[in-house]
């Protein structure tokens, strides 16, 4: 990818709207089906357990190839993998709507996930080649980015409610559709192109990353029903980790690997993806048990549960739109990635007291509004963190690099509590005070993963980050633009 530069050219706020947009549905696509797994669950037969698959299916693929994403954004263009991506996920998105088995559903959910893994790294790329020159531009640009992440993943519990209570689950999918043939009739207009570039495919490298990933994963869904002692699970565990541990060996060694491992010693990188995973961590399992407890607890119905956590929406887009880019002028990021994770854990702490005979008014919304705030306050800072960190002509791999930390964290954190919560009783459908119990011990558990995030943060993170060192193939012109948009990011 060429360096980012920041045209005069009009149409870069409509190409903004649409990279937003990119972001909003692919985010909105893990929640949107939060309020319909209950009706998908009578419908298709999915158990208790297995149920958060239709959730990990999509993450897992979306995870495990945003760095191959990446580096095809690098490789061929961010404007054609955005493209691409369009269409991958609209195809996923008829399959999993017509499915009407099991197989078929998480068939659908993966290719959606890959058409997202195609989508999010090259939308990152676009903004930067569109804002990246102008630094008040690019603070305005990232907090509308930001804000569309959480925001689609908060509102697609919202859609998912209207949709399911008046039309029915399969329409959660095929509301991907008809977005697909707008974004794909005007982003050839708007977009900015950037010539190919010669490189190879580490497809060995994308190969092990997500089956390590899918593998760790299903270990940890299955451990409450094999045992968290049994051998089967810990072989699995251990089958997942060493996929993993060959995938840096593969990047180690080959000439043009999926992630250059020397991208990590930039200041900084690594202590923001590790918030942005831990976030994730913490901050998808509350959604999704929040979700739960409203209808399987409270007995709301599908549009009365979206509806209770649209205030959610509302809170994210004024602090992320309003009042994050001021606190991050003001303060610097790493106050506010500290702030915000204590605020997200404290908020799901305090979702942890709900009752089985609890209300909305007293339960949910409180809680819910403060952990709302505190995921805002962090998921920009931490996000342009790091972005600025990575040199400009790795803007698909560092895109691809935060969107993996964000996805590896959501699939493994709704991993590990779905295993909690059943092992506190969220099995027991039918019985409240169980499922209350066992949604209360997830809430705990993301609470802690929260804390945790911000626990490093504060360790890692340095408030004013030293230049990137240079490598014997990067010029000093090319070192002088990357430090220039590192600050100007910051």
């Amino acid at each position: 990818m060429s360096s980012p530069t920041a045209p005069a050219d009009p149409r870069r706020w409509t190409a903004l709207a649409l990279i937003a947009l990119a972001q909003f549905i692919v985010i909105m696509d893990t929640s949107i089906i939060g309020v319909a797994l209950p009706k998908m669950q009578t419908d298709l037969g999915f158990s208790q357990e297995s149920l958060s698959w239709v959730f990990n299916a999509y993450v897992v693929a979306f995870g495990g190839l945003l760095l191959l994403g990446g580096r095809l954004s690098d490789l061929f263009g961010a404007k054609r993998l955005f493209t691409a991506g369009w269409i991958v996920l609209a195809a996923g998105s008829l399959a999993a709507g017509l499915a009407s088995e099991v197989w078929v559903e998480l068939t659908g959910r993966a290719l959606q996930g890959v058409g997202a893994a195609l989508i999010a790294p090259s939308a990152l790329t676009l903004l930067m080649m569109l804002f990246g020159g102008n630094p008040k531009e690019l603070t305005k640009a990232l907090a509308l980015y930001g804000a569309a992440a959480p925001a689609g993943g908060t509102a697609g519990v919202f859609l998912g409610g209207v949709i399911t209570e008046y039309a029915s689950w399969p329409w959660v999918f095929y509301i991907n559709i008809p977005i697909a043939v707008i974004v794909l009739a005007l982003a050839p207009r708007v977009m900015p192109s950037a010539p190919a570039r010669r490189g190879s495919i580490d497809l060995a490298g994308a190969v092990t990353v997500t089956a390590g990933l899918a593998t760790a994963v299903y270990a940890i869904v299955r451990a409450p029903e094999t045992g968290w002692a049994s051998a089967g699970t810990w072989l699995v565990l251990a089958a997942g980790v060493a996929l993993i541990a060959a995938f840096v060996a593969i990047q180690a060694k080959r000439r043009e690997p999926l992630m250059r491992l020397a991208i990590w010693r930039a200041p900084n990188l690594a202590g923001a993806n590790i918030a942005q995973l831990l976030m994730a961590g913490a901050w998808i399992p509350m959604w999704f048990f929040l979700n739960l407890y409203l209808q399987q607890v409270l007995g709301l119905g599908a549009f009365a549960s979206g509806s209770a956590l649209l205030p959610m929406t509302v809170a994210i887009m004024i602090m992320m739109i309003v009042l994050a880019p001021r606190m991050i002028g003001r303060f610097g990021p790493k106050p506010l990635i500290v702030t915000g994770l204590f605020g997200l854990a404290a908020g799901m702490v305090w979702l942890s007291f709900a009752r089985p005979d609890g209300n909305f008014w007293v339960d949910v919304l409180p809680a819910s509004l403060l952990a709302a705030a505190g995921m805002a306050l962090a998921f920009i800072p931490s996000l342009g963190t790091a972005l600025s960190s990575a040199r400009p002509e790795e803007g698909g791999l560092a895109s691809g690099i935060v969107n993996t930390s964000y996805q590896v964290g959501s699939a493994l954190g709704l991993a590990a509590m779905t295993a909690v919560a059943s092992a506190y009783g969220a099995k027991e459908l039918g019985n409240p005070a169980a499922l209350t119990d066992g949604f209360s011990a997830a809430f705990v558990g993301a609470a802690a993963i929260a804390a945790a995030g911000a626990v490093i943060a504060w360790l890692t993170l340095r408030t004013s980050p030293a230049p990137a060192p240079a490598t014997p193939d990067e010029a000093p012109s090319d070192r002088g633009r990357d430090n220039s948009r590192t600050a100007e990011a910051r």
